[in-house]
């Protein structure tokens, strides 16, 4: 099916284009005029505190619920008018991938082929191979009601490229997975796109938007507030910073004058007097910052220099701060995005 598709994708500079998406729900503006652009071939991350509006865009660009205004076309094609269409371009996890707890990963797998159209020699294939790509061949006669929440996770994102669509929506793909199990979904992630897909995930974990994702949309309280690469988020609320450690603490209080004159900014201590910390507009100064440091004879145990975290951008664009606790909280008590 999608051969009948395979130039208009391959043409379309944007995989999603949307503009002025509004949904509302009785007196709340769950979206509340959302543009965005995500370009063909690449990892798109949409970021927000909780209520932002996240899934209910997601859920829009995916054909699962109907704007009030605005339009989302997906490769070009009107997700409103072209529904049947776009469904075929595209595959959504968030959901459970499973018809009966009671079936193996594998059975489950083949249901959904099957419901896809394969034959059941083709769907047989396709659930060994997607079991094999996803770490999950020891476990794939076990019923799913035996299955980890890791496993899960990992089910749910196989299910999702049976079709093997050229854009991926990912609401939410690690939230509650251990350290070494996200590492494996954001490689596998990475392969979906080294082969030809493009991906739009939401998360909450700022550090997996900062290793996976091209651009980023940060979305609060309906709307785009910020959109760009994560380093243009990062340059955007502010510079970089310096952190010097001075290897003898008597040498702290002149080492800041020094770092101050030089500079030309205020600088910041630790408590310990061993560290520290100014902005630093100019690269250029600190080649004279440390000529002069020299000078006087003060030694350096460390020197970095330092962007803005994520957590810092999202603290200033949205006035909230979103880390792993929260996020993981939120997924227990089942919040709404």
């Amino acid at each position: 099916m999608l051969n009948d598709y395979r130039k208009d994708l391959e043409n379309a500079k944007y995989a999603v284009e949307a503009q002025g998406l509004v949904k509302t729900f009785g007196d709340h503006r769950a979206v509340d005029g959302v543009d965005l652009k995500v370009p063909t071939g690449s990892i798109y991350g949409v970021l927000g505190p909780n209520g932002a509006g996240k899934t209910t865009t997601i859920r829009m660009l995916a054909t699962l619920l109907r704007p009030d205004s605005g339009e989302a076309k997906i490769f070009g094609y009107d997700a409103a008018k072209d529904s049947q269409i776009v469904r075929q371009l595209i595959g959504v996890t968030g959901q459970y991938a499973s018809v009966d707890e009671s079936l193996s990963a594998t059975e489950n797998l083949i249901i959904f082929s099957r419901l896809l159209g394969l034959s059941r020699q083709e769907a047989k294939r396709k659930a060994n191979e997607l079991l094999e790509e996803f770490g999950l061949m020891e476990a794939a006669k076990r019923p799913l009601k035996n299955f980890s929440g890791g496993m899960r996770r990992r089910l749910d994102l196989a299910a999702s490229l049976i079709a093997q669509p050229p854009l991926i929506f990912l609401d939410e793909p690690t939230t509650g997975l251990d350290p070494r199990t996200r590492n494996q979904m954001w490689d596998t992630i990475r392969r979906l796109v080294k082969s030809g897909s493009t991906v739009l995930l939401t998360t909450q974990y700022l550090q997996e938007a900062d290793e996976l994702a091209d651009r980023i949309a940060v979305i609060d309280r309906g709307r785009v507030v910020a959109e760009g690469t994560v380093n243009e988020l990062k340059e955007s609320i502010g510079t970089s910073s310096l952190h010097l450690s001075i290897q003898n603490n008597q040498d702290a209080k002149n080492a800041r004058m020094i770092v101050e004159r030089v500079l030309e900014v205020q600088s910041a201590v630790s408590p310990e007097g061993g560290m520290i910390t100014a902005p630093m507009a100019s690269a250029d100064r600190v080649t004279d910052l440390l000529v002069a440091l020299r000078e006087e004879g003060i030694q350096l145990a460390e020197l970095s220099v330092q962007k803005p975290s994520l957590d810092e951008v999202f603290l200033t664009i949205t006035g909230e701060g979103l880390n792993e606790s929260q996020a993981q909280l939120h997924d227990q008590k089942g919040g709404n995005n």
